[in-house]
């Protein structure tokens, strides 16, 4: 039963099945091959999508990306400058420093430091550098932040006129079609001349061109290559790689600026080598260098007064454009005039300041803490006022002998012997409180006369200058104040004080015009006013020296400013009519009520205004209106406004009688040549002087008028809160001196001007008077009657102050 089985037919499935996976073997090979066709098809399909979708996205963003009228059309913020009538730079406003500079300007050193610094591909690519764009992006991808740039100088173009600085993938696929844009619608030499005038260098300095003068006080043209290579460092961060803050930091990335200048073959391994051996110089660190020893004031023009004054005045006309617009606007300033009325300004307020007394440190710093004493200096020096030539210090040791003080660098300084004579009673231990200098004193310290450091202090007192060309109206110089600094307060325009004594000569020109001459004998004698006449409380003036010179010539009387004389002229001609005289001179009859005390300048006048009165007499008869302003251009130098005509200037306005305003020069050169102000034909040696001293009641203002050479310049000093100067100060001592020397620089090369007697003048021994004037008053003495015929004289004997007069 068993051996009938037969086995073939067991092994049949087998076969069968064997016969079944060979196939399915087959199959297997063929789906795997299959699988990576499929997968590259997916690939490049994803691929070909995408960058279908790329460009689709790219055409729309390219589509809806803004005008490119802005770079096209370039037009940078350039801040308003101002010029001085010789070229000189005063100053600039605008919160972007920007000077202009054409593509053909910029030397070539610059423009491949520039390259070199940040694009070094940029005359070859369309607008993006791909290795380096791929390289940051794929660099992006594994760090997974959005940290790497790769921006080109055209795309940061791009980012800088149209785009935020925010670090995102559509902000920079936006920067990216914008580059290809500006690329197709620029050459290359314009977008790196729109990018070296645009680009942000830091201290508000935008371009090269404004950054060379920032950071080293020079033109571009005048830059080294090394200087160039610190500047083109500067884009990629400006705050990090500032020369000023940063030198270290600054000179690390300037070397490898000259690094990329020299592996391009800008530079030679030489000229490297010299470049980077050479350390971080900018115009701040000369500037430190020369002020480890005290020096003399510097030739920088001090015109801040005459830069704020444009400013106003321009902002009245552009209003927000005056900062943008790229205006520069010529004054009638000369540099040179500028600089003598300064120095002459703050060397007398100064000397006056030191006659008054030490008044002791400005404030005290607690140094007792080893721990805190540094920061605590620090902190007072950063508060204290900040004022040109006086920098405040702290005192770290003091005796009578020596005191050790130390300044805002932290360099320490030693004064001793003669530049101590100053506070030497504050050096002693028995000094009072509120005047000792001791440890912890915060001073001042200044050059000397031995170009030495001594101890000095701010003063308080102000003063203001002002000359102009009398035959034009210009300008030549203006100082407002003693420091802008300290006191923004333009005292030239803005400060209304009395003239005092410098107001008598349009009081005796109007009594001309009424019939009194320079030989007129007027009595001075004391005299006693009521309130009536006075406007406010019975009054009984006196001259300054307090003494009386009994009857006088009117011309004798304005050379010794004798006030009971002017008093009488003025209580003769009338005060209404002196008020309504005065007009013609430019003054403003509400500044000066119609009372006697008007003789002695109790009304209020300006020093823009007094300059305007006397070129009057310095013109013979015509008025000229002082001007700052020359003209106003666009950057293109287009003219936008332009004062009159020098012609017309010169014509002048013609607002006394010529025999009047001749007459009454001669009176004022008699002040100059044996008066008051004799000082000025003693000093200047010059013929051609007129002018007047004044001082007010109390000595609260002195002052200073006159001309020499074509100049017509006013002198004030005074406290902005009114107080007496001194009992015995005088315009002679005060405000003079400062005309003298400013005089003596600014006309020493001029020619003395001869002016001719006009038509109707007749000159006899040394007197002028008009020629047959039947309304003359030779004389108000009690010995001699007037003419029948003389109105003023009728006047004068029919009233009640006939006795006052005589």
């Amino acid at each position: 039963m068993f051996s009938s089985k037969k086995t073939p037919p067991k092994k049949a499935p087998a076969k069968a099945a064997a016969a079944k996976k060979a196939p399915a073997r087959k199959k297997t090979g063929s789906s795997f091959f299959a699988f990576i066709k499929y997968s590259i098809a997916t690939i490049l399909a994803l691929a070909l999508a995408g960058i279908g979708l790329a460009l689709f996205v790219f055409a729309l963003v390219y589509s809806q990306l803004p005008p490119i009228d802005t770079v096209v059309d370039y037009k940078p913020k350039v801040p308003m400058r101002v010029w001085t009538a010789d070229g000189k730079l005063i100053a600039e406003f605008g919160e972007e420093r920007r000077d202009f500079v054409t593509i053909d300007e910029i030397p070539a050193h610059v423009k491949q430091a520039v390259i070199s610094a940040e694009d070094d591909g940029f005359y070859h690519h369309a607008g993006i550098e791909p290795k380096g764009f791929v390289r940051a992006a794929l660099a992006n991808f594994a760090s997974g932040k959005k940290s790497q740039g790769a921006s080109t100088i055209t795309m940061q173009v791009a980012r800088n006129f149209f785009l935020s600085s925010e670090r995102s993938y559509v902000r920079k696929l936006y920067e990216v079609a914008m580059a290809f844009k500006i690329e197709a619608n620029l050459t290359k030499d314009q977008i790196l001349q729109i990018y070296m005038n645009q680009i942000f260098l830091g201290n508000r300095a935008y371009g090269f061109a404004a950054a060379g003068r920032t950071y080293y006080g020079k033109n571009i043209q005048q830059l080294s290559i090394g200087e160039a290579a610190t500047l083109a460092g500067l884009p990629a961060a400006p705050s990090v790689y500032n020369p000023f803050a940063s030198p270290k930091r600054a000179k690390v990335r300037r070397d490898y600026v000259l690094g990329r200048m020299r592996d391009l073959g800008y530079i030679t391994p030489d000229q490297y080598q010299h470049e980077v051996d050479a350390p971080i110089q900018t115009r701040l660190t000369r500037l430190a260098e020369s002020s480890l020893t005290p020096t003399k004031m510097n030739s920088s023009l001090h015109a801040e007064y005459v830069a704020e004054l444009v400013r106003t005045l321009m902002f009245d006309v552009f209003q927000q454009e005056t900062y943008t617009r790229g205006l520069n606007v010529y004054t009638t300033i000369n540099s040179e005039d500028q600089n003598y009325a300064y120095q002459s300004l703050r060397s007398h307020v100064q000397a006056y300041d030191r006659s008054r007394g030490y008044r002791g440190p400005e404030d005290k710093v607690d140094l007792s803490n080893p721990a805190t004493a540094q920061q605590n200096i620090n902190n007072a020096l950063q508060e204290a006022l900040v004022a040109a030539d006086m920098p405040a210090v702290v005192v770290l040791k003091a005796s009578p002998t020596e005191v050790v003080v130390q300044n805002s660098s932290g360099k320490q300084i030693t004064i001793k012997g003669k530049n101590l004579d100053f506070v030497k009673n504050s050096l002693q231990p028995k000094a009072k409180p509120d005047l000792k200098i001791e440890r912890g004193s915060v001073v001042r310290i200044q050059s000397g006369k031995n170009n030495e450091w001594e101890i000095t202090q701010l003063p308080q007192a102000e003063a203001a200058f002002i000359a102009t060309n009398y035959t034009t109206g210009a300008i030549q110089a203006l100082v407002g104040g003693y420091d802008f600094n300290l006191n923004k307060f333009n005292h030239v325009t803005q400060a209304w004080r009395q003239p005092g004594s410098s107001f008598k000569p349009f009081i005796y020109s109007a009594a001309i015009e009424k019939g009194f001459s320079p030989q007129t004998v007027i009595n001075d004698a004391p005299i006693v006013l009521d309130p009536s006449e006075t406007g406010f409380k019975k009054w009984n003036p006196k001259n300054f020296s307090g003494k009386f010179s009994g009857p006088v010539m009117m011309k004798d009387a304005l050379r010794k400013s004798l006030n009971l004389v002017s008093i009488r002229i003025l209580q003769a001609i009338t005060p209404r009519y002196a008020v309504d005289f005065i007009q013609r001179f430019g003054f403003e009859p509400d500044k000066h009520p119609p009372h006697l005390s008007l003789a002695l300048g109790a009304g209020s006048v300006t020093p823009w205004e007094m300059v305007q009165g006397f070129s009057v007499f310095a013109n013979v008869g015509k008025r000229t209106e002082p001007y700052l302003i020359s003209k106003v251009t666009d950057p293109n130098g287009k003219i936008l406004m332009q004062s009159t005509v020098e012609a017309e200037r010169l014509a002048g306005t013609e607002v006394l009688d010529p025999r009047n305003a001749y007459i009454m020069h001669k009176m004022l050169n008699g002040v100059a040549t044996s008066g008051t102000a004799a000082r000025t034909t003693a000093t200047l040696k010059r013929r051609d002087i007129g002018g007047k001293t004044g001082t007010s009641n109390d000595s609260y203002d002195v002052w200073f008028v006159g001309y020499a050479g074509e100049q017509l310049a006013a002198v004030w000093m005074g406290y902005d809160q009114p107080r007496t100067l001194g009992r015995r100060a005088q315009g002679a001592s005060l405000a003079l001196p400062i005309w003298v020397d400013y005089m003596k620089f600014a006309v020493k090369n001029d020619p003395e001007v001869v002016r001719k007697a006009p038509s109707g003048v007749t000159e006899e021994g040394g007197n002028y008077y008009y020629t047959n004037r039947k309304d003359a008053i030779p004389s108000l003495g009690v010995d001699v009657q007037p003419a029948d015929n003389d109105p003023l004289g009728a006047l004068i004997q029919n009233s009640n102050i006939r006795g006052q007069i005589f």
